[in-house]
């Protein structure tokens, strides 16, 4: 640009920078670096007679610039001198792709108008300009009409339109173009297979997407890095870990996509040690390779890991984005680390990261489930965007915490709003009612989701209601429950009533209720120790022995306990000594 600065101060000096002719390799290079679009502009400006090539710069200049609607208004500038200058195939090319950028489909049909007037319909690379314009705006319908009257069509008109039609998401239409292209006996090239191959990922056909891998192969397609990455991704997706690698192995070329997308196949499969691996392999690491190697951890249950990993994220000064914090919250709601989740929100305050709604919801569930409900109401006030996650999250939160009342109200809410509940929200709505026994309520509720809502009812649900008859002393209608119920009890149902017998003494029920869980769960020690104890509450000794001499003849053993410790950010998960008895399996309905 140096050079080009000094040869149009020379063709001012000597009085030649009105002349077209002249000063076109000026503008041209002006026009052509962002940074000198304005040059250009003045440059144009001086031109006493503009030419068709020094149009054409301008037009292509902003075409590519991020001002593309000057693009199309120098388009029109260009049409309004009338004969004087003539366009040409690249005004076209340039003016459409302006369109393109802009999703102008209004001016980029007026442009269709002028270049059939002018005879370009028949050039293949105008049309498949207008195949892209077309359908990068939407217009999917006028895209495969130029495409269906092309005279000649290359492997880029087949490619425009099913980038069009993936773009838009019509998946199944891509894969129907494909095999037309194939009976039309049309090569597909690298940019054909990575849109097939997303669109066999997305529908889930892997009979298709096998049979893709096949043709690739068979065809000696070159496997660049978008197309690598694009196998990787199918692959893992469909849980073929050992195709992925082979595909990342085998690749000349990778980029940072290769390694996350294969560290994610890694995670999805469950195989955090081989993830794990290739992430300390990595030659470079980005948010998303972070994130993944946390999200995995996070999925697969490992919180303690998961924070692990964060911490060192952090060292590395890494900024993690709303997915990576979600990710992080989920772990301290799972380990009750409520120190390091209110570092987490502390830190997204401070780093402005963006508070979606999904980083919303997972802020919610930590400060629940830590029992800092307090907060939890506070993120949820602040939130410009619920969705019945939001409200659920909430719902159940102050459920568990022991504020029925302001759950049930928050339901109201939530209705009155025009939030549709789903299965999960009546859980902790059956929840609340049942911690505060408001048995009628809790029932009405239940006929509501039913009747109202049309929510076909789940296990948990059944479940919450026999807690709800459970807790109120209703044992009898609870047990009829059951016996009503269209699906099978679980043996968490049976421990539900189980546990309500021991505590309000009935041993009859009880003894129903452990004949049931040991046909279904007979080597889980807390079913034998809630007999024992029920038996022993009514001061029936000896069948209280026997309970306990049964669970040594069936070699029944009990599980150690299990906490987690929370110590200057660090999560520890001790485990009580075999000696220290635990109820084990005692859980119930409701928390």
């Amino acid at each position: 640009m140096d050079h080009i600065g000094k040869l149009h101060a020379h063709l001012i000096r000597i009085g030649l920078h009105r002349d077209p002719s002249s000063i076109s390799t000026v503008l041209t290079s002006y026009a052509l670096s962002l940074p000198h679009l304005k040059n250009a502009c003045l440059v144009f400006n001086q031109i006493e007679e503009p030419t068709t090539y020094i149009w054409n710069s301008m037009i292509r200049g902003f075409s590519q610039s991020n001002q593309p609607k000057k693009s199309i208004f120098f388009y029109n500038c260009m049409r309004s001198q009338g004969l004087g200058v003539a366009q040409n195939h690249l005004t076209f090319l340039f003016a459409l792709k302006a369109c393109t950028r802009v999703s102008e489909v209004g001016e980029g049909k007026k442009i269709h108008v002028h270049l059939m007037k002018l005879g370009f319909g028949s050039y293949t690379f105008v049309c498949n300009a207008l195949i892209h314009m077309y359908a990068l705006c939407g217009d999917l319908g006028s895209a495969r009409k130029v495409f269906d009257e092309m005279p000649e069509r290359d492997v880029v008109s087949w490619n425009s339109l099913i980038c069009g039609y993936s773009h838009n998401n019509e998946l199944r239409e891509v894969l129907d173009l494909f095999e037309e292209m194939r009976a039309e006996n049309v090569k597909a090239d690298e940019v054909t297979m990575v849109k097939v191959v997303l669109a066999c990922t997305h529908l889930g056909d892997w009979k298709l997407a096998d049979s893709m891998a096949k043709y690739i192969e068979v065809d000696g397609l070159k496997v660049d890095v978008y197309l690598g990455n694009t196998l990787i991704d199918c692959y893992g997706r469909r849980g073929s870990v050992e195709l992925a690698r082979r595909v990342f192995d085998e690749m000349a070329e990778r980029n940072m996509v290769s390694w996350n997308a294969m560290i994610t196949a890694y995670a999805k499969a469950g195989d955090l040690a081989a993830a794990k691996k290739l992430f300390d392999e990595m030659p470079n690491r980005d948010v998303i390779s972070w994130t993944s190697i946390i999200a995995g951890y996070s999925q697969s249950k490992r919180f303690a890991d998961a924070l692990s990993v964060f911490r060192d994220m952090m060292k590395a000064e890494v900024k993690p984005d709303e997915i990576t914090v979600a990710s992080v919250l989920s772990a301290c709601a799972h380990l009750g680390a409520l120190d390091v989740g209110k570092k987490v929100h502390e830190y997204i305050c401070e780093k402005n990261i963006k508070e979606d709604i999904y980083v919303g919801n997972a802020l919610i569930d930590m400060y629940c489930k830590c029992g800092c409900i307090e907060k939890a109401l506070e993120v949820f006030d602040k939130m410009r965007e619920r969705d019945t996650v939001s409200w659920t999250s909430v719902i159940s939160g102050l459920a568990v915490n022991g504020n029925a009342e302001h759950a049930l109200e928050l339901f109201s809410r939530m209705l009155s709003n025009g939030v549709r509940p789903s299965s999960v929200t009546f859980i902790g709505v059956l929840v609340a009612c049942s911690h505060s026994g408001l048995v009628e309520k809790g029932l009405e509720y239940f006929n509501s989701m039913v009747n109202v809502h049309k929510i076909e009812p789940q296990m948990k649900h059944y479940g919450c209601v026999v807690d709800l008859l459970s807790r109120s002393g209703l044992l009898d209608e609870a047990y009829q429950f059951i016996m009503n119920m269209s699906v099978a009890p679980d043996p968490v149902m049976w421990r539900t009533l189980l546990s309500a017998c021991k505590i309000h003494g009935n041993v009859d029920l009880a003894e129903v209720a452990i004949n049931k869980l040991l046909e279904l769960n007979p080597s889980n020690s807390g079913n034998y120790v809630l007999l024992s104890n029920t038996y022993a509450g009514a001061e029936r000794w000896d069948d209280a022995r026997k309970a306990r001499e049964m669970m040594e003849e069936r070699d029944v053993r009990k599980a150690p306990g299990c906490s987690s410790i929370e110590d200057n950010g660090t999560v520890n998960e001790p485990i009580a000594p075999d000696g220290i008895p635990v109820a084990e399996g005692n859980q119930a309905y409701g928390g």
